[in-house]
């Protein structure tokens, strides 16, 4: 039990490591992304061949999983963009509604029933991010890309659900970035159409001056197979000996260790809790973050609930992130 919490929490880690290699990597977020998807889907064929994992799959299926790619491609594009117009942190408070999203969206899809709890508690959350916005105008665009990123990470949660029994994780992993790649692979044209000036290959050390920030195939390949690959991988084997309640308390603290992680390699306290230029703090910023954290952490709670928790979460996302 104490390796498999072991290996959930570098996972989560994992997990939380990408929004600082997401700015660590000096390219625009849809070439970031085309790289990530297509060393990732590279990284898995070749565990599934080396471990002949591979299994037939259903044409329905395949279309399904080509939507959900679709989501995911795009929901890093917006995640990424997040990062860059924004910072670490407001991407990753943004993003951590996506549960509230998700549980708000669900009874649409699956023909439930709303919780007024779960609507009350989308409508804290709204008013968090308002208020960031609203004592944050620079980061305006950046919060605009990160509650996107977080609705649409809500979405291909929900579809991959209603497929997440059928196959292997790693199975569901390989289609849904293979067909992201392919989809992004056309969209890109278009991007440098209205982006020209845009770069399309990695930088290396070089290029910047920055060592930390001018290494991007290294941090490209460590995205792809150990925040991706591997922090999946890691997440499946601590499936198997975890209970409900500490695999859905786990997952939920990436947002905090993704802060936490920006805070340490850039400093991001500063940059978002006192007020610019000067050391009074940004008590509308404090306030806003505080009400989305409050949302998660009483969504949360409700989900860790006999019954309602369920490692499948993991599964439902791809181990994606």
């Amino acid at each position: 039990m104490k390796n498999a919490l072991i290996k959930m929490h570098i996972a989560v880690l994992l997990w939380g490591f990408t929004g600082v290699l997401g700015k660590a990597i000096s390219l625009d977020s849809p070439v970031l992304v085309w790289y990530r998807m297509l060393f990732t889907a590279v990284f898995m064929a070749v565990i599934l061949s080396y471990r002949n994992q591979w299994i037939p799959v259903k044409k329905t299926d395949i279309r399904k999983f080509t939507t959900v790619g679709c989501l995911i491609c795009l929901h890093w594009v917006a995640f990424y963009a997040a990062i860059k117009f924004a910072n670490i942190s407001v991407a990753l408070v943004c993003l951590s509604t996506a549960g509230i999203f998700t549980s708000l969206a669900d009874p649409w899809v699956n023909e439930g029933k709303h919780d007024i709890k779960e609507i009350l508690l989308g409508a804290l959350a709204i008013v968090g991010v308002y208020l960031i916005y609203r004592y944050q105008v620079s980061f305006g665009v950046g919060i605009l890309f990160g509650v996107i990123a977080a609705i649409l990470s809500s979405v291909f949660t929900i579809l991959n659900k209603k497929i997440a029994n059928n196959y292997p994780t790693r199975i569901m992993v390989f289609y849904e970035m293979t067909t992201g790649f392919v989809f992004i692979t056309f969209l890109l044209p278009l991007v440098f159409h209205y982006a020209p000036t845009m770069r399309f290959l990695p930088a290396s050390p070089s290029l910047l001056s920055d060592a930390w920030a001018g290494n991007d195939w290294l941090w490209i390949v460590v995205l792809s197979l150990c925040c991706t690959v591997w922090a999946q991988s890691l997440a499946l084997s601590a499936l198997k000996q975890l209970t409900s309640f500490t695999a859905t308390l786990s997952v939920n603290l990436e947002p905090v260790y993704g802060i936490i992680l920006a805070f340490v390699f850039y400093n991001e306290n500063r940059e978002i809790i006192f007020i610019k230029g000067t050391h009074d703090l940004n008590l509308g910023f404090i306030g806003g973050m505080s009400l989305i954290l409050l949302s998660v952490l009483l969504q949360m709670l409700r989900l860790l609930k006999p019954g309602l928790a369920s490692p499948g979460y993991i599964k439902e996302k791809g181990g994606i992130d």
